[in-house]
């Protein structure tokens, strides 16, 4: 009993955990990589960064003399007119005697579009630094990859869809590039021969828009699509699959002399027309198709109270398509 005018001693009680998982005292630090770690816990220490793909640099060349100080990138069309001699529709005839003689008309037509700066900042403390530094995490490399990752994705968006808040469209969704719908039903029911029929209609297509001129010599596909040309065979015999039967039996091989380039593409799913899938067929070439790019720049690394702060920026263009007859879409795949 306690003794009188004395206060009762506080009575301890102790919380435990009724399951076998460690407990921690404060809040992860995951921008440093600092973590409260068990004596029982094996950490793996590498950098596991979030899975991405991009593949903007291998479908389209890109504009390289554009500049940081440049607003605008544009290009010129040129366009001939020339009648006949005694015939306005013929040949160019003279006899020794002409006295007038016909000559070429030129219009020039100039297409621009814009150059928009892309820009983003990074920025740590001197005590992040140390931290970093002490557990082997650097936090200025891992922040860096994280603008590029976030620099290449919007390349990609850009080059191939376009943004709809600036109105510009891409390489698989331009309003310069005739679409048809591809006949009968979709690639899951058709067979190798109806497929190949399909493919050398966008590239007949192609063919004829630019007067005979230019056989696409690349094909963008859906990844699903894709991956059912691959694992698909021509016949039972499995000698070879469909895509490797379309890559050598196609209007471009034919004409070019070389295979047809087939790339997987996820931009095309659900692209085309009512939210089907859609195929692109182009020529990858920089006098038809390009992408006007400033290569990202920086700014020196600004000391501000403990902060290291510096800017990285750059431009981005719109796609320009040059040549938009050499090109075709084909929806309902």
């Amino acid at each position: 009993m306690a003794a009188a005018g004395l206060a009762a001693a506080p009575v301890i009680r102790r919380g435990r955990t009724r399951d076998q998982f460690a407990t921690f005292d404060t809040q992860t630090v995951d921008s440093t990589g600092a973590f409260l770690v068990g004596e029982l816990e094996r950490l793996d220490q590498t950098m596991h960064e979030p899975l991405a793909s991009v593949t903007w640099s291998r479908d389209i060349d890109l504009r390289s003399d554009v500049s940081i100080a440049d607003e605008t990138s544009s290009f010129t069309n040129s366009s001939f007119a020339a009648a006949g001699g005694n015939s306005p529709n013929g040949k160019a005839w003279i006899g020794k005697d002409t006295d007038a003689i016909t000559s070429i008309a030129l219009d020039i037509g100039k297409t621009a579009q814009p150059l928009t700066l892309w820009g983003m900042q990074l920025g740590w403390t001197l005590p992040e630094l140390e931290s970093a530094r002490q557990l082997g995490r650097p936090v200025d490399v891992q922040k860096y990859n994280g603008l590029m990752l976030k620099y290449n994705m919007d390349v990609d968006e850009q080059v191939y869809i376009g943004d709809t808040r600036l109105g510009v469209e891409g390489l698989v969704n331009s309003s310069k590039v005739a679409s048809t719908n591809v006949p009968g039903n979709t690639w899951d029911t058709k067979t190798p021969q109806q497929i190949l029929d399909d493919v050398n209609l966008i590239l007949n297509n192609a063919w004829v828009a630019s007067g005979y001129a230019v056989v696409p010599d690349k094909l963008l596909l859906p990844p699903v699509q894709f991956s059912k040309l691959v694992s698909r065979v021509v016949s039972d015999a499995g000698n070879i699959s469909i895509l490797e039967f379309l890559k050598v039996n196609s209007l471009s091989n034919t004409i070019n002399g070389r295979p047809l380039d087939i790339q997987p593409l996820k931009w095309l799913s659900g692209r085309g027309a009512a939210g089907t899938n859609r195929m692109v067929a182009y020529t990858q070439d920089e006098s038809r198709v390009r992408f006007p790019l400033v290569p990202l720049q920086r700014t020196p690394i600004e000391y501000r109270d403990l902060r290291q702060l510096t800017t990285y920026f750059g431009r981005m263009g719109v796609v320009e398509w040059v040549y938009p007859e050499t090109a075709a879409y084909a929806d309902g795949i």
